[in-house]
């Protein structure tokens, strides 16, 4: 377990007084939707809903903001590559959201990892990035800047896992063991998934090994079905209890109507009595509340009736380190205790209070942080934009809503240049333009150099005096250009159709205008 810091958790008075300023659930869930802006922090956060309702957080993790009204500590470690050094990332005000400026001063120039997310509980149980287990070798931590998000109405970052990311503690405090009650959420994204094993976020066990049934109790969020049958294609929001993915007590899913969630934020949740009741449920965390998507008996297979929990938490993989899923992670607790239906309806009200990905504030320029839609400029297609469909970059007119979001780019500055600018799919978080084989697609930012240079983008006067020219970060006598009615990035060699020479500078010319997404 990681060494405490006394500058991350409020004093014992103040935990005290936090469970005692609330009521009761009804005054929560109304305290929740009343929340005056989501720019500012909510009054009452998760685990003070949670604590209130006699389940109080045994951890509490995020990158991007408190879970509690008055927590005013650090969230998350980073350590940049240019010379190993380290900083905690806190937040702009207590209950507030993260300090990503802090992060963003501190790796300009070089490249920083998460190393630590800290728990905001009392319990002190942070996960520092996991060892080998039984079945995956040593993890590394995510990209600190893969995944900018808005939240709060401010700039923050999630954390997006490639594979072979992780983070763990085997030695945790109050999270329950050998049967007892407990529950859990996080915030994830239904469009950065896979089917490997495993993207959990939960109870493990405390030597990375498989130990067998029962002894996890962890949310598990992906398109691998397990059991049959699974109903669509996901991904699901489902129990790994080890051994075993469980959408119910028979393993498959029973509710034909689960086909799974896709939305860019998603609220996933998993409680379970340790004895004889387990309960799954998932939400769009942008909008509306919960769905229970089961609830009943422990699995029939022997050994989870009663659990067996041994209490470690885990992040990104399975039990035994099974390392080979993707996954977006923002927020999430664990509470001691199996928490009421209405602390979970309160908990999700304040999620959607947040705005996870709302407008950023900021429209129409190059500037970062700013919302924009790219017009063609060539005459055949002056009603075209970049888009993304199917992954790929392509060029379509915009009409319907679903073109209109793929049409709407979010400007970051460059992951491989401060100096230039990287596009991130609105609907896509984590997602950007990226140059492979000189084509241009939609793909998730891995934190690989090659990566970051691919989609580096750096503007230049359009080339037929319109708008802007993208010149190739690695590639810098290649511009982005429309071709056929797909992007690649391409100069006049004619070594590729794409490099033709004809209308060359008015296909590299583009208009950055208003963002069709509203």
């Amino acid at each position: 377990m990681s060494q405490r810091r006394d500058d991350r958790n409020v004093s014992a008075n103040n935990r005290t007084r936090i469970l005692r300023v609330l009521a009761g659930i009804v005054a929560l869930v109304a305290a929740s939707l009343t929340t005056a802006s989501t720019a500012s922090a909510a009054a009452s956060l998760p685990c003070d809903i949670y604590g209130a309702a006699g389940t109080p957080c045994v951890a509490a993790h995020s990158t991007t903001r408190a879970l509690y009204g008055t927590y005013n500590g650090a969230l998350y470690q980073v350590q940049r590559a240019s010379d190993g050094a380290k900083t905690n990332i806190g937040l702009l005000a207590a209950g507030g959201y993260a300090n990503a400026a802090a992060q963003d001063s501190f790796c300009a120039g070089t490249t920083c990892l998460i190393t630590e997310i800290y728990d905001q509980s009392p319990r002190h149980n942070d996960l520092t990035i996991e060892g080998p287990g039984g079945a995956g070798g040593q993890d590394t931590g995510v990209p600190a800047d893969a995944l900018p998000v808005t939240a709060g109405g401010h700039q923050v970052y999630g954390a997006s896992f490639s594979g072979r990311m992780g983070y763990r503690d085997n030695s945790t405090s109050g999270v329950a063991k050998n049967g007892q009650p407990e529950g859990m959420y996080m915030i994830t994204s239904g469009t950065h998934v896979n089917g490997a094993c495993c993207f959990d976020y939960g109870n493990a066990e405390t030597n990375n090994q498989d130990t067998g049934n029962g002894h996890m109790d962890a949310l598990n969020f992906g398109t691998e079905c397990w059991f049959q049958p699974c109903h669509g294609a996901g991904p699901w929001v489902q129990a790994d209890l080890e051994n075993g993915l469980f959408q119910s007590s028979a393993g498959g899913s029973q509710n034909t109507a689960n086909t799974g969630i896709t939305a860019p934020f998603v609220t996933a949740l998993l409680k379970n009595n340790g004895q004889n009741f387990f309960a799954l449920k998932d939400g769009n965390a942008q909008s509306g509340g919960l769905r229970t998507t089961y609830s009943g008996p422990e699995p029939t297979r022997a050994g989870y009736s009663p659990m067996h929990q041994e209490g470690a938490i885990v992040l990104g993989t399975g039990g035994d380190n099974s390392n080979g899923s993707i996954g977006s992670f923002f927020e999430g607790v664990m509470t001691a205790g199996l928490p009421t239906d209405a602390a979970d309806n309160a908990v999700q009200a304040n999620v959607v209070s947040v705005g996870y990905g709302g407008p950023t504030g900021s429209t129409g320029t190059l500037n970062p942080g700013s919302e924009i839609s790219v017009r063609a400029t060539t005459a055949c297609c002056t009603g075209d934009y970049i888009r993304h469909q199917n992954d790929n970059a392509v060029i379509s007119p915009v009409s319907s809503t679903l073109d209109k979001n793929d049409a709407t780019w979010i400007v970051r500055r460059g992951l491989a240049s401060s100096s230039c600018v990287s596009f991130e799919s609105r609907n896509y978080p984590g997602d950007f333009l990226r140059h492979f084989d000189f084509q241009v697609y939609r793909q998730p930012m891995d934190g690989s150099a090659a990566f970051r240079a691919d989609a580096t983008f750096c503007p230049v006067a359009g080339k037929n005096g319109q708008g802007s020219s993208f010149r190739s970060y690695n590639y810098s006598g290649k511009y982005l250009r429309h071709y056929n009615n797909t992007l690649y990035i391409a100069d006049t060699s004619g070594a590729h159709t794409w490099d033709a020479a004809g209308s060359y500078n008015d296909d590299v010319s583009w208009v950055v205008a208003q963002p069709w997404a509203p």
